[in-house]
């Protein structure tokens, strides 16, 4: 293998003086809104260091090398690697700070190259994270060679036996208690059934199996893990023998049948990682005969996991349940590491998905695309394979800018007491409570003070369970620190969503917007239409994102609630945005936070296409201006390559009260909204509680949507629309006027305590004067004491 080390002449000097190898062209195609794509993309400002490489995969070729030199002529090269056999790339050691080329190209099975792959430029921070990956032969060689592995290594057994008897006895006893009373009834260990023929895919009854089969699994080996682990710790003889009597017979189950990696990877996955956990904390109780049984067994489940995730994962890693699946699979390989071929093939792939294309749902601010659901659910398990690589690799997931942000997600979406999780599957009941368990151990893992405050004022950290909970409590404890000096509003930008709020210290007083425009589109679980909103104010969810996943793929679910119709939006002839789909994509455009002003301005004219591709619209442009805590106005302006007709669509849960376009009401229990459509004029409006079409009969959920509907075909619209939350007994103001000026409009409304003053441009180019602000093409916004002196100005580019 030619040397990583930096050298001076590139490995293309010598091989094209080997005119005998024949040359095949780089496949070079632009990635698809499916696959990871080639990174570092051109002009990215990478924010770790080293940044990790990807690029399209190729059939024919054995293996890679990659170039990255300070030059575009790659004179002078930094560093270089070959015999890379993957796709990925992550160097060994950090760079220099500054400006790179990077380069790729393939060797065919003849061991002749392909041609080098174009140039494309980045640039490191000299603030970015150092995050290398070991080499394979390093990384391998830190993983002990005797068990066990997951979780905790052999020297640590000792610490681990003197605190269960000392400071974490009670630790220790709740896990006793578990294991008596898995001796006193120990899990069902018969082959779970598989579906039959007369079982309907996605019916109650195949669900009940599919789901059952994976519950049953974790009960049973899931438990062996416990006891195997307590046996560890010194716990009695009786456990290590339970656990061993699990592991021996649910090792005669069919590693093809009903548990299955693809035959059920809902109770696959589960069986592969409990399993190989038992395995490695019993290790020293088994025969070696029945190590070989264990053995063969993973190998079969353990390639079929590979077979599958390896290398596509690499290159379309958007596949919601591989992205659990490669982390359980290097599990069972650190485990079965020295004992089984391919193991190291298993923990070295599983190490390449961590450092180059994971979390792909994500962004460095801390967001997640498939929503907080989601989020919670494989983070949770996440979590998981962060001990195992800090115990076993000694590599820290935290360090990772993302995972060093992770916590403020939940923070920012769901603050203390709020109930309902934003956009994404399953969110409507979620509540800031329902985040504790997670973010408790986040805030323990990364040593957070803010998010261990953040669980603090919901009763304060839930300490993890089991063994798992356990190796955990041995981190020293940090004191938490209030939001303070944070804003209290927040973009995630990569997944596309902001989050706007007016206090993060208690969802009593705060009054939210969430808004979404990303570039993930409307695909998988965070399907909602593009430039769509969610409103939240004192307690209660005003306007919402509707409908109820009765089951997933169903008519309701994909037919309504993938539908633009079915979240506050903007539909063109009655149609919406390509739903749930990878290229269905927004943009946020610009975003502003304040103390008294937050603005956030998304474009998604890009998604309203027909199936065949033909554009519905030119161009949507949403801005949100978000005047704290008592107003927001909402500025939209669409065009259409055809005269159409635009309808505006808001949801509730309770019935909408329209007088007018301009005096709207809508109340939910004791908290209010008065909403004024101030443009267009002439909207007619209709309002039903039924869905189109409504969910399973066993799905009692109504929901009021409303929809105003311009009155005459045009190619363009602009909406100006008001919103005003307040609490019972309070009377928002009401004075407002939207007027038409050559160029845009000027607004101008009363709030409490004065005024706010906005120029909303109707062209990019416009110049706009009025009531004391100018423009040249942005939107102005302006709040004003009641003495008219200026409390914020904020100006944003409205495209």
């Amino acid at each position: 293998m030619r040397s990583i080390l930096a050298c001076l002449v590139p490995l293309s000097c010598f091989l094209s003086c080997s005119v005998a190898l024949s040359v095949e062209t780089l496949d070079e195609r632009p990635a698809t809104s499916k696959e990871w794509g080639y990174r570092p993309e051109q002009g990215t400002v990478s924010v770790v260091n080293p940044p990790s490489f990807s690029w399209r995969p190729q059939t024919g070729v054995v293996s890679w090398e990659i170039e990255c030199a300070r030059d575009p002529k790659f004179t002078t090269i930094q560093y270089s690697a070959d015999d890379i056999t993957m796709n990925v790339h992550c160097p060994p050691r950090v760079l220099p700070p500054g400006d790179y080329s990077w380069r790729y190209r393939g060797i065919l099975k003849s061991g002749a190259p392909t041609n080098w792959s174009r140039s494309r430029t980045f640039t490191i921070q000299s603030d970015a994270v150092a995050m290398p990956l070991p080499s394979r032969q390093e990384l391998l060689a830190r993983i002990p060679q005797s068990h066990p592995r997951l979780f905790v290594r052999p020297e640590q057994i000792p610490q681990l036996r003197d605190l269960a008897r000392g400071s974490m006895q009670p630790q220790y006893e709740k896990l006793v208690a578990q294991c008596d009373a898995l001796l006193a009834r120990p899990p069902a260990t018969t082959e779970p059934p598989k579906y039959g023929p007369e079982v309907v895919r996605n019916s109650d009854p195949w669900r009940k199996i599919w789901w059952g089969n994976r519950t049953y699994t974790i009960k049973a080996l899931d438990g062996a893990a416990t006891l195997g682990f307590t046996h560890q710790l010194g716990g009695k003889e009786e456990y290590g023998q339970l656990a061993k009597k699990i592991l021996l017979e649910c090792a005669q189950w069919d590693p093809l049948g009903a548990t299955g990696y693809r035959y059920n990877d809902e109770a696959g996955m589960p069986y592969a990682y409990y399993f190989a956990r038992t395995y490695t904390f019993i290790h020293d109780l088994l025969s070696e005969e029945e190590r070989e049984l264990c053995r063969q067994v993973m190998k079969i489940r353990g390639d079929e996991m590979y077979r599958h995730l390896h290398p596509r994962h690499l290159w379309q890693p958007y596949s919601s349940h591989s992205n659990r699946a490669w982390h359980f699979l290097g599990e069972v390989g650190i485990a079965m590491l020295g004992e089984v071929e391919g193991a190291d093939d298993w923990v070295w792939f599983a190490m390449n998905v961590f450092h180059n294309v994971y979390p792909v749902w994500s962004d460095d601010q801390g967001g997640w695309h498939e929503g907080f659901v989601y989020w919670k659910s494989y983070l949770d398990r996440f979590t998981w394979w962060a001990d195992v690589m800090r115990g076993a690799m000694e590599i820290n997931a935290f360090d990772k800018p993302y995972f060093s942000q992770i916590g403020y997600y939940p923070m920012y979406l769901l603050p203390p007491g709020k109930v309902g999780g934003g956009f994404g599957d399953r969110n409507a009941s979620q509540t800031a409570a329902s985040a504790v368990s997670l973010v408790s151990q986040l805030a323990q893992q990364a040593s957070n003070a803010h998010w261990l405050w953040y669980v603090q004022q919901m009763g304060g950290p839930i300490p993890k369970s089991g063994y798992i909970g356990f190796v955990r409590g041995a981190i020293p404890p940090i004191t938490a620190q209030p939001p303070r000096d944070l804003p209290t509003s927040r973009v995630f930008r990569g997944i596309g969503q902001a989050v706007l709020n007016s206090t993060l210290e208690n969802a009593a007083d705060d009054v939210q917007v969430v808004f979404k425009s990303s570039p993930f589109g409307t695909q998988s679980h965070g399907y909602e239409a593009n430039n769509s909103f969610l409103l939240w104010a004192y307690g209660q969810r005003l306007l919402v994102r509707s409908g109820y996943r009765d089951s997933y793929g169903t008519e309701h679910h994909k037919n309504w609630m993938w539908s633009t119709r079915s979240v506050n939006n903007i539909t063109v002839d009655g149609a919406g945005q390509l739903p749930h789909s990878a290229s269905s994509q927004g943009k946020i455009t610009s975003f502003e936070t304040s103390p008294a002003i937050d603005v956030v301005v998304g474009e998604a004219g890009e998604a309203y296409r027909t199936g065949s591709g033909k554009p519905r619209l030119d161009r949507y442009t949403r801005t949100i201006v978000f005047i704290k805590p008592e107003l927001i106005l909402i500025y939209d302006r669409l065009e259409a390559p055809n005269d159409s007709t635009f309808e505006y669509w808001l949801h509730a849960t309770k019935k909408f009260s329209v007088n007018d376009q301009f005096d709207i009401n809508l109340q939910v229990e004791d908290v209010g909204c008065a909403v004024s459509l101030l443009a267009p004029s002439g909207l007619t409006f209709s309002q039903t509680d039924q869905y189109d079409p409504n969910p399973r009969p066993r799905i009692k959920l109504r929901e009021w949507h409303l929809t105003a509907t311009t009155p005459t075909k045009a190619k363009s619209v602009e909406f100006v629309a008001l919103y005003r939350p307040f609490r019972q007994g309070q009377q928002p103001p009401s004075e407002q006027q939207l007027r038409k000026i050559e160029g845009g409009y000027v607004l101008t409304a009363e709030l409490t305590d004065g005024q706010v003053v906005a120029l909303l441009p109707t062209d990019d180019s416009a110049s706009l004067s009025a009531e004391g602000l100018s423009s040249d093409g942005t939107i102005v916004v302006q709040k004003r004491r009641a003495n008219g002196s200026v409390v914020e100005t904020v100006a944003v580019a409205n495209k």
